[in-house]
């Protein structure tokens, strides 16, 4: 089977991933009031879905590792897919945090695609191939919200069935046009089922956890900043929803042009460790600048060269742990670093709001503290990496 095509196939599910989600992002809200969704409880509405998939990705990827990839894959966007009609069809407030739920249960397609490419690629070119899956999602994370805002003139459910329709479409490309390549699976002797105590253990492995680690800090920083910076473009410079939508799309242009210049980038520095202490530390610059910005201009300057530098996060420490994993658990260590995610995902913006009762730059202040720690512990796995090899 070309590469090409399980590339495509990979880069389609993860822009669909992140495009279902961000189509629904802005209609939670005003489609939950219906059945009396409350801005508290939209919290946690949010949060089901992050901590469901905290305790299922790792579960999803140590089956993936025993049974292998492909229908652990099919069947997780299937789960997405229902997931989305149910959101859709739902008759009250319980439904709405099933379907939330359903989507978390099953949301371990990342995870798996991520399993797939460290299957398929070489240590050379790994984080080339994370760096295309990462722009994939940004895209998705891009353009999911402004395509949820135009199908909802359609009704107000219109962006759930769509968004059902891509993930089942997704599933129907992953059963056709992908061939397993955890091909060795059925042959491996059996391992031990999987324990959650995992989710511990694993942080105290030499370079695997300290990454792990790295990069919960900042996807929690992220989301941090994510919810600092809608506040403070409506509250404090005044911009329009329309406005607001431009800049954010903008962000997310700036991370999906770094991650295609990674091979690039890989060419010129060769450690991936290297290179994440470096991002990390200019985001960290990044971030206090923008803290103290109070106009657009410095604003945007901050946020952008942020979003330059944050973009290669994912492709360095996916790669890093993929690298580190043994072959017959790379889904469960993709899974459990999926966890860590999904853990950032709900704590950023429970931070954030905790941020914003002090001040409206607060938020920006917490998260480049949030990155300092990760400046602190991403040279902790160099230091680690560098005893290793020697």
């Amino acid at each position: 089977m070309k590469l090409k095509r399980i590339l495509w196939v990979l880069a389609f599910i993860c822009i669909i991933d992140s495009m279902g989600f961000g189509m629904m992002i802005p209609l939670i809200y005003s489609y939950g009031k219906q059945f009396g969704l409350t801005k508290a409880s939209l919290g946690w509405l949010t949060a089901t879905f992050s901590v469901v998939q905290f305790f299922s990705t790792p579960l999803l990827g140590s089956l993936s590792d025993r049974f292998g990839r492909k229908w652990l894959l099919v069947c997780c966007l299937m789960g997405t897919a229902a997931s989305f009609v149910l959101f859709g069809l739902a008759g009250g407030l319980l439904t709405l945090f099933i379907a939330r739920a359903l989507d978390g249960l099953t949301g371990g397609d990342i995870s798996i695609a991520q399993a797939i490419i460290t299957d398929i690629s070489s240590p050379q070119t790994r984080s080339k191939y994370f760096g295309i899956l990462g722009s994939a999602f940004g895209l998705g994370s891009v353009i999911g919200p402004g395509v949820g805002g135009l199908l909802s003139s359609l009704g107000m459910t219109v962006p759930f069935f769509v968004a059902a329709g891509l993930s089942f479409t997704g599933a129907l490309l992953s059963l056709f046009f992908l061939k397993e390549t955890n091909s060795k699976a059925a042959k491996r002797p059996k391992r031990k089922r999987f324990q959650f105590k995992s989710l511990i253990t694993v942080l105290k492995q030499p370079i695997i956890g300290p990454a792990i680690c790295t990069g919960f800090l900042l996807t929690t920083a992220q989301l941090v900043m994510l919810i600092g910076f809608q506040t403070f473009c409506t509250d404090a410079l005044k911009l329009t929803t329309a406005q607001v939508g431009i800049f954010y799309a903008g962000f997310g242009v700036t991370g999906i042009l770094t991650q295609l210049a990674v091979p690039y980038i890989t060419k010129w520095i060769s450690s991936r460790s290297v290179i994440l202490v470096i991002s990390t530390i200019a985001c960290l610059g990044a971030m206090t600048f923008t803290g103290f910005a109070n106009a657009v201009i410095p604003f945007a300057i901050g946020i952008g060269i942020y979003g330059l530098f944050n973009g290669l996060r994912n492709p360095m420490l996916n790669a890093i742990i993929a690298d580190e994993s043994k072959t017959a658990e790379q889904g469960e260590i993709m899974g459990i670093n999926q966890s860590y995610t999904s853990l950032g995902q709900a704590a950023g913006p429970i931070i954030a709001g905790l941020a914003l009762a002090i001040t409206q730059s607060a938020a920006f202040f917490v998260a480049a503290f949030l990155m300092l720690l990760a400046v602190w512990v991403s040279f902790r796995l160099k230091v680690q990496e560098a005893a290793g090899n020697n």
